[in-house]
């Protein structure tokens, strides 16, 4: 019995220590699984940290242009690129465009310089080599005889004689300096009729900023310095300083303001009403700028404030920077207020207003506005392959790199045709490889949408963005890409590394004023400097309705029209020629 009763014991005991050992085995396996779970999290998050890592080095100290030896992609790809082509109807076609050479694929980037395709798909005009010949240049000359004491000794005794000369050419530069400019105004002795004279002088001309020591030229000077060539007022100041006429900083900053504002007010918002009643289409985008902060006055540092500068081209006509304090989309809604057509941006939320209804102004009850039709830009879409493909290796984002390269490279091949057979083109051999992109995009995908990373964002990206990337259909008129756009930013993005900041939103203001003039005298082939020098002398004559033929568009045709001997004085009286019938004054604008 008591054998019995132990060997029950011992069993209830074994039975017992079984069931702790399975519990701890149990313990022991979810630990490990979470152990693991923990481990290829951590192995996921380390992978995506080393991928960005990646990425921001190359953003940081490699090229940043978005460039991809086309010539491999098209190894890489070859049977795909013969399928593309017959896809979009260039092979066995004689009657359609035939497909681009190999090796021919464009490296299209994006960032602030995209590429694309050359112009009317031409390749880029070789670079000239050799010394360069500067016999037919159009410059002063300033010629250096070289002889040789010793065979001049022999020309004197007869025994040798000079036959010519052996001409080589080198550059040389003179510093062109400030001149003075000297107002004299005539002052008059005038006898009344009791017999006493008085003195009286000839009014003072009109001026942009009166009483400035600054005649046009120099403010343009100024102008062109530091928002052309980027150069800060402190150094312009010390370059002044050295030639001899001092002008401090400060001054200068004031002038600058005085007549940004000044042209803002009048061209640059004439332009701007013209171009939100008549323009096709609108591109725009941003980028950010530092603007100097309030001194508290208790001796503190501060940092910068964090502001942006909008751009806006207006189809081939204007050029618009707007400063922003902040990027939101109230400014959006405010700068395309009254604008009715299509806008061409990035996918950012700021502009997400503008594609729906909303108020013609800021009054109670106000009737709504139709929205803006949204064009996206394939150069962004592509962004986001090229990121995967250096970061991943990915063969899936080389290849959605080359399908868009190959969008790119025939929408190059037509780009100087009429709008309605770029249309008519893009429709018959186009279309079929945009839908081509899309049906293969969707099946990629769905194998990484639940995977996070650099792919699952390029394909996200362009999916959602499907309507809009394929609104260029709808006119010939209409961009694939957004470079444009970037390609102005650029003026800003390269200038504030050496002006670093603007010296205050007013300041901010007019400084986008200026660059809008700049940027549209460059559209349309003016010299900055020069045009800003006749606008700066002209204002203050002109009649304030008819500002707009002020603008870089009309400035060619209305300068014709004034008087050569007036506006080459840098002041004085101007004669404003009348204006123009409607008509008259379109035609005689350049396009």
């Amino acid at each position: 019995m008591q054998t019995a009763n132990a060997v029950t014991t011992m069993s209830d005991m074994l039975v017992a220590q079984v069931a702790a050992l399975q519990a701890e085995l149990e313990k022991e396996r979810a630990r490990n699984e979470a152990l693991t779970k923990e481990r290829d999290h951590l192995r996921s998050s380390y992978d995506r940290l080393r991928q960005e890592l990646e990425l921001l080095r190359r953003r940081i100290f490699v090229a940043k242009a978005e460039r991809i030896d086309s010539g491999q992609l098209e190894l890489e790809f070859a049977q795909k690129l013969r399928a593309l082509d017959e896809l979009a109807g260039l092979i066995g076609n004689p009657d359609g465009p035939q497909p681009p050479a190999s090796g021919s694929q464009p490296n299209v980037g994006t960032g602030t310089g995209g590429g694309g395709s050359h112009a009317g798909g031409q390749p880029p005009t070789p670079k000239p080599r050799g010394r360069r010949d500067l016999s037919q240049a159009n410059l002063p000359e300033e010629r250096v005889e070289v002889s040789d004491p010793i065979f001049d000794a022999l020309v004197d005794e007869g025994k040798a004689e000079r036959i010519g000369f052996e001409e080589s050419y080198k550059l040389g530069w003179h510093r062109g300096g400030h001149r003075r400019v000297v107002i004299a105004r005539v002052k008059y002795r005038v006898v009344e009729k009791s017999g006493e004279s008085t003195i009286e002088t000839a009014p003072t001309p009109a001026e942009l900023l009166p009483r400035s020591l600054a005649a046009p030229s120099m403010l343009a000077h100024i102008i062109d310095e530091k928002h052309c060539q980027g150069m800060p007022l402190h150094r312009i100041e010390d370059r002044f300083r050295r030639d001899g006429t001092p002008i401090d900083r400060g001054t200068m900053s004031r002038w600058l303001q005085e007549v940004g504002s000044t042209l803002g007010a009048a061209i640059v918002e004439a332009a701007r009403a013209e171009a939100l009643a008549t323009a096709f289409c609108l591109s725009t985008d941003a980028t950010g700028v530092a603007v100097q902060p309030i001194s508290t006055g208790d001796g503190k540092r501060q940092p910068c404030k964090k502001s942006h500068f909008f751009v806006q081209i207006a189809d081939r006509d204007h050029v618009f920077f707007e400063f922003a304090p902040r990027e939101t989309s109230a400014k959006v809604a405010e700068m395309f207020r009254g604008f009715k057509g299509y806008v061409q941006a990035d996918a950012k939320s700021v502009y997400d207003i503008l594609y729906r209804e909303r108020p013609s102004d800021d009054s109670v009850g106000a009737p709504k506005e139709a929205p803006c039709l949204e064009v996206a830009c394939w150069s962004h879409g592509r962004r986001g392959f090229w990121e995967a493909a250096i970061t991943l290796k990915s063969e899936i984002a080389r290849e959605g790199l080359f399908r868009i390269g190959r969008m790119f490279m025939l929408e190059g091949g037509w780009r100087s045709k009429p709008p309605d057979e770029i249309k008519r083109l893009r429709n018959t051999h186009l279309r079929p490889l945009v839908d081509d992109f899309f049906a293969w995009a969707a099946i990629e995908y769905a194998k990484v949408r639940d995977a996070r990373g650099p792919l699952r964002s390029a394909f996200g990206y362009v999916i959602r963005q499907k309507t809009a990337l394929t609104r260029f259909f709808d006119d010939g008129r209409l961009r694939l890409e957004n470079n444009a756009s970037e390609r102005e930013l650029r003026r800003i993005a390269t200038g504030r590394k050496a002006w670093l900041f603007v010296g205050s939103n007013d300041h901010g203001v007019a400084a986008g004023n200026l660059f809008s003039l700049i940027a549209s005298a460059r559209l349309h082939g003016l010299d900055p400097e020069a045009y800003l020098r006749d606008v700066i002398r002209v204002l203050p004559h002109w009649p304030k309705d008819r500002n707009i033929e002020l603008a870089p568009k009309y400035w060619a045709a209305t300068r014709l029209r004034l008087d050569a001997t007036q506006l080459e004085a840098e002041v004085g009286p101007l004669t404003v020629p009348p204006k123009l019938p409607p008509s008259t004054e379109q035609q005689s604008s350049p396009s």
